[in-house]
């Protein structure tokens, strides 16, 4: 795609977290002009007055969705992307591509004639390419298929175990009791203890690259913390460390965003980027692999970027140099 020509994007749903995020680094991509933000409450509202981070970053106003763009972002409730998708699609062009950060398509991925391709670009780069209609995948789902789908293809492995801690944003906006300043300070809690809503779509995929059933119990944590996920899985391997580590190098070998660690990883290092970090670890047969993201970033509006520029031909890249915050 020539520079000159700007992909003409839009946001359906465009006061959340994720779609916060979403407008930041569309703002400045090389190749991207923002011509809507939808808001059914909020509309001829500026963005920056909901969105304060972009003050005198853009003079976007909420507004009704323009048919004449090129791709749209979904960020939708959960469960809403059917209902917004069924009341517009007589009026959606063919030509626009769809990007859903819900998980209205993760698992069933039919909608009418049209399919949604799973948008883990690590390991469907090729079907999203060709693809006109991206199911975004969870964050959740995103850290533990990063860090377990490219072992079970070189061992059986009969079950995994995995805890993981997320900050507060990966709660969505909505004030709940347990997003409350007071609740969340200095405080850690378990939630949906082996039913967190994103195991269905990391069994589906697991399934595909398993040889055997595997079993996955996962326990996910509220953290004291804005933002980001570490997930630690573990499971039994033959293999030694330094084979492991070679199949995970290998798997990632060509990845622009996930890299595989020679030492112990920590969150700090993938807030407000696209990175993936994992960091192996064994002691007899037992292996545990840790990975962290930014639960907004990598598990939502990046990684929907990142679908966005191999759908458009671009480098995987673009928009998406962002630099953690270390310190």
């Amino acid at each position: 795609m020539h520079s000159q020509k700007l992909i003409k994007a839009g946001i359906v749903g465009g006061t959340g977290y994720t779609a916060g995020e979403l407008i930041r680094i569309l703002l400045y991509h090389p190749f991207v002009e923002i011509i809507f933000v939808t808001s059914q409450s909020l509309q001829g509202t500026s963005v920056s007055e909901v969105h304060r981070d972009l003050v005198g970053d853009t003079d976007l106003k909420f507004q009704e969705w323009a048919q004449s763009c090129d791709v749209i972002f979904l960020c939708l409730p959960h469960g809403e992307s059917k209902n917004w998708l069924r009341d517009n699609e007589k009026r959606i062009s063919d030509k626009v591509k769809i990007i859903d950060l819900g998980n209205d398509f993760r698992v069933d991925e039919k909608w009418h004639d049209k399919k949604f391709v799973y948008g883990l670009c690590e390991f469907n780069k090729e079907k999203i390419m060709k693809s006109s209609y991206i199911a975004n995948p969870g964050c959740f789902a995103t850290a533990i298929q990063l860090g377990i789908l490219p072992v079970l293809g070189e061992e059986k492995i009969e079950e995994i175990s995995g805890v993981g801690i997320t900050g507060a944003t990966g709660a969505g906006k909505a004030l709940h009791q347990t997003s409350h300043f007071n609740w969340r300070n200095n405080n850690i809690s378990p939630y949906k203890t082996f039913t967190h809503q994103h195991m269905a779509e990391i069994e589906k995929n697991v399934s595909k690259m398993s040889e055997i059933a595997t079993k996955i119990n996962f326990v996910p944590w509220r953290g004291d913390f804005t933002r980001g996920i570490f997930v630690s899985l573990t499971f039994s391997a033959k293999k030694n460390l330094a084979e492991l580590n070679e199949i995970y190098k290998y798997t990632y070998k060509y990845s622009k965003f996930v890299f595989v660690s020679a030492g112990p990883i920590d969150l700090k290092q993938v807030i407000n980027t696209n990175k993936a970090l994992i960091y192996i670890e064994k002691a007899g047969e037992k292996v545990a692999v840790h990975v962290a993201i930014d639960n907004l970033l990598k598990g939502a509006s990046g990684q929907a970027v990142q679908n966005m520029n191999l759908i458009f031909g671009l480098e995987e890249k673009s928009g998406l140099n962002l630099k953690s915050s270390v310190f």
